[in-house]
């Protein structure tokens, strides 16, 4: 660990600081390894997350681009092509589009066109969801629109821990990786530990017997919220963080619903056709004798993203849980 960070396992950091710290072991541990990205330089990007790199590491590794995302992405693409290991930050989530041609037509399916002889090690960055008052653009959950993308491989992480050891890990990957951060988290506080989960793997947060709560992300610090207020009415509520969105794994789940018999699926996107679809189509394959109750979702409306004066009714909060619990427990 650079003498500049003291951001480490066994230390507290903010979401902020532990994927800091894990770029700044990549940039330590491989020469290929770049990082690029509108403001990621001096001024260490509009969220602090590259703050400092460009001074230890120098122009050469951390890269200040022009104001144009298909450009960033088709560059990525020609230095990962070239044996580096670049590493894009798309500033704000609603910013993705213009380089989502290039996302989906070259980024996801290099690697399968060609066989299996050219890899896409790269890694792109992208601050998701609301909860920040921001302008239009700024808040946007896209999650779905890559997770249905094969040849993509979609990550979240929700604690310092799993920010600061997944962007480490996706870095490492030979297969692009879209590494969502839930920005209004980044200032949440955890210890990270010595020890990485693996990168596609979901986990138990918080064990229960009475119902199942599913959420990635920003997310799963408010299904936590709801459980712990849960138990005011006696409920015991089990939370896992999916933590990978593709590949989705399942078998904790289906484990957790076989004990459980009740679900509820909670995101920030909309409703229709997001990951809540997928994933109660799924239980219900496997757990279908199981189940209770239905699969339940909370999510977003399907409508643009709100205007940020109204946002907080838009966003799935404890009372909206706790209502979906409700109606599951007594179905």
């Amino acid at each position: 660990m650079s003498p500049h960070s003291s951001t480490a396992p066994g230390t507290t950091a903010s979401i902020a600081k532990a994927i800091n710290a894990g770029l700044r072991s990549a940039l330590e541990g491989d020469d290929h390894v770049l990082v690029m990205g509108e403001d990621v330089g001096p001024l260490g990007g509009v969220f602090r997350v590259t703050d400092g790199l460009q001074k230890d590491f120098g122009v050469h590794r951390v890269i200040d681009t022009p104001l144009g995302e298909s450009g960033i992405v088709g560059a990525a693409v020609g230095l990962a092509y070239r044996g580096y290991r670049p590493v894009v930050e798309i500033q704000f989530d609603g910013f993705v589009y213009p380089a989502y041609d290039q996302i989906v037509s070259q980024v996801a399916k290099l690697h399968f066109r060609s066989g299996g002889l050219v890899k896409m090690p790269m890694v792109i960055r992208i601050p998701f969801g609301g909860g920040i008052g921001a302008v239009e653009h700024h808040s946007e959950s896209p999650e779905a629109q890559f997770a249905l993308t094969a040849g993509l491989k979609v990550v979240s992480p929700s604690t310092a821990h799993d920010a600061y050891w997944m962007i480490q890990q996706a870095i490492e990957s030979d297969d692009p990786v879209v590494f969502m951060e839930p920005k209004r988290r980044y200032w949440d506080a955890s210890e990270i530990g010595p020890e990485p989960h693996p990168l596609h793997a979901s986990r138990v947060v918080r064990s229960g017997s009475d119902a199942t709560l599913l959420a990635y992300g920003p997310m799963v610090r408010t299904c936590l919220e709801s459980a712990e207020a849960a138990t005011e009415d006696g409920l015991d509520l089990e939370v896992i963080d999916l933590r990978t969105l593709s590949p989705l794994d399942l078998e904790p789940v289906h484990e957790s619903v076989r004990r459980t018999g009740r679900v509820i699926v909670v995101h920030e996107a909309a409703r229709t056709l997001g990951l809540g679809a997928e994933i109660a189509a799924r239980v219900q394959e496997e757990c279908f004798h199981s189940l209770e109750a239905p699969v339940l979702r909370v999510t977003g409306y399907d409508l643009p993203y709100p205007p940020s004066r109204v946002e907080e009714e838009f966003l799935p909060d404890l009372d909206r849980v706790l209502d979906a619990v409700d109606r599951s427990m007594a179905f």
